[in-house]
């Protein structure tokens, strides 16, 4: 044998020095592979290789070396995907911020809570990839492909429908569709990653490895168990989806007009021909309500329909503040005067001109308040029912209600609660859009998000500048919730100081066995009426 040829595992070939063979050489299987690395050298398939003569020719499955990272392949993937995560992080990190304030363009006139939640399970996907990537398994491959099939759903439902692509615009599409590439990413690289992993146990120890260590088992349990859970979010979600589509069929009462350079839409509805008592003849008063804590629909609306079919008032108009009822979410920050421009705008745009008598409840009348001192030559009359007093602000700004709200919000694309009031209870897109279950919304969560946001800072701001500003000779009548000044002392101080917003106090009622919402008990739904009446006729 000639010493001085170049010798590699698997590629060993012996010289016979006779004239009997029939070849100079006679040279064991992969003697091609030999002669090919005695001519250029090592390469990425041979690199590994030892190159002794008293080496085994197969490597252990256990060696460090045996490993699918040996391939530039699956090298490239695993740079794509942490150039892919990273990109997600920015993107999740956007949609974060967009939940408190909303940079320039990014206004979802839904609420952004969709987008944040497909952004998370973007990146919760691309992160179970890197941490197992070196370990693939067919339970990520097939959680991978339901995932990529549902949020495929959720994208075309989204696109489809008119109503659910208005309130997502292109934020949540951007996002939904992202979620979708990003699942179909995880996909492809875990299969690259089992084919590169087959291919080296097949080169550096003559066989595919089946088994598996106690790591990497629960290495898989764990990829597996939160894929189970991602798959599960986005289902829940394209459930919700399909039930927000459905609810899109319902059309509102009144109309909608564009706001703040068309960036949202406020619903806006006026009924009552201004006659009143039944008579030819009205003073052309119409009265504007605006809701507490939940829209005007649930509650007073049927009230203001009673009021006209009574005559006692002849005319009236309502406008869902932003996030509630039929109106668009608007974006944030939004403070009280923010609210009250929105609809000043809203009412120029349908022709509505007042004169006008405020009739608002809790939260609401801080709102009434602003309009009121910005419009003081057109307010008749303003009317509060238990309202909320500028100095209780603090509660409602509360850093611990405010992240229960936003916590509620980060899980409500999952529709749990609504889903099973559909199935369940019997919920009605009525009671979806304004009604009992409203509050489940993710836009009604995102619009009492902003509300708390504020409400210690510029909205507070707002009510005590409307209060200096305010025409001392606008007749007032407050209504107050018995039930409430009892449980709570400072409530009936802000009652009694909110008595002299004016100087100009028509009447203070307390309806003693009467709840927040005092139009609830009979004694109260007659009593704002009859004051109603007095203020429309004054």
């Amino acid at each position: 044998m000639n010493e001085n040829i170049p010798l590699y595992v698997n590629h060993i070939c012996i010289i016979f020095e006779d004239n009997l063979s029939p070849n100079p050489f006679y040279c064991w299987p992969k003697c091609l592979a030999f002669n090919s690395s005695r001519k250029y050298g090592p390469n990425e398939h041979t690199r590994l290789l030892p190159n002794r003569l008293d080496s085994t020719p197969y490597l252990s499955p256990d060696d460090p070396a045996v490993s699918p990272y040996n391939l530039f392949t699956v090298r490239l993937v695993r740079i794509f995907t942490v150039f892919l995560t990273i990109l997600t992080f920015l993107w999740w990190l956007l949609m974060i911020i967009s939940l408190f304030v909303t940079p320039p363009g990014f206004h979802a006139r839904g609420s952004p809570f969709f987008a944040f939640v497909y952004a998370s399970v973007a990146l919760c996907t691309l992160g179970v990839e890197l941490l197992f990537f070196a370990v693939p398994s067919k339970s990520v491959r097939v959680l991978s492909v339901v995932s990529a099939v549902l949020l495929l759903v959720d994208t075309i439902v989204i696109l489809a429908v008119e109503g659910v692509r208005h309130e997502e615009v292109w934020i949540g599409v951007a996002s939904v569709v992202w979620a979708t590439l990003i699942s179909c990413w995880a996909l492809a690289a875990d299969r690259t990653v089992q084919w590169g992993k087959r291919e080296e146990e097949e080169r550096l120890t003559g066989r595919p490895e089946t088994r598996r260590t106690l790591g990497e088992w629960a290495q898989v349990l764990t990829s597996s168990t939160v894929l189970v859970a991602v798959a599960l979010v986005v289902f829940m979600m394209t459930l919700n989806v399909s039930l927000r589509a459905f609810d899109t069929r319902l059309a509102p009462p009144g109309e909608r007009y564009w706001v703040d350079e068309n960036k949202y839409q406020i619903h806006l509805y006026c009924a009552g021909d201004g006659n009143v008592n039944g008579g030819k003849g009205g003073n052309n008063v119409t009265v504007l309500f605006e809701g507490g804590e939940d829209a005007v629909e649930w509650g007073l609306w049927q009230f203001a329909e009673d009021a006209v079919k009574n005559g006692s008032i002849g005319r009236y108009c309502f406008a869902d503040r932003p996030g509630l009822g039929w109106s668009d979410a608007a974006p944030s920050p939004l403070s009280a005067s923010m609210a009250s421009d929105a609809l000043s705008e809203a009412l120029a745009r349908a022709g509505e001109e007042g004169p006008w008598v405020l009739a608002s409840a809790g939260i609401g009348s801080l709102y009434s308040r602003v309009f009121s001192s910005r419009h003081g030559t057109e307010v008749r009359g303003i009317l509060m029912i238990d309202p909320l007093h500028e100095d209780l602000l603090p509660r409602v700004g509360a850093p611990g209600r405010g992240f229960r709200i936003w916590l509620q919000g980060a899980i409500s694309p999952l529709g749990i609660r609504r889903l099973l009031g559909a199935m369940l209870r019997g919920r009605s897109s009525e009671d979806r859009v304004w009604g009992r279950a409203a509050y489940q919304s993710p836009r009604w969560i995102f619009a009492k998000l902003q509300e708390s946001l504020v409400a210690a800072s510029l909205t507070k701001r707002d009510v005590v500048s409307s209060r200096a500003i305010q025409y001392k000779d606008t007749p007032v009548v407050l209504i107050s919730s018995g039930e409430q000044i009892r449980k709570d002392s400072e409530w009936e101080a802000a009652q009694r100081d909110l008595s002299h917003l004016t100087d100009n106090l028509k009447n203070w009622d307390v309806i003693k066995k009467a709840p927040h919402q005092v139009w609830e008990t009979l004694e109260g739904r007659e009593m704002i009426e009859k004051r109603l009446k007095k203020l429309v006729k004054l």
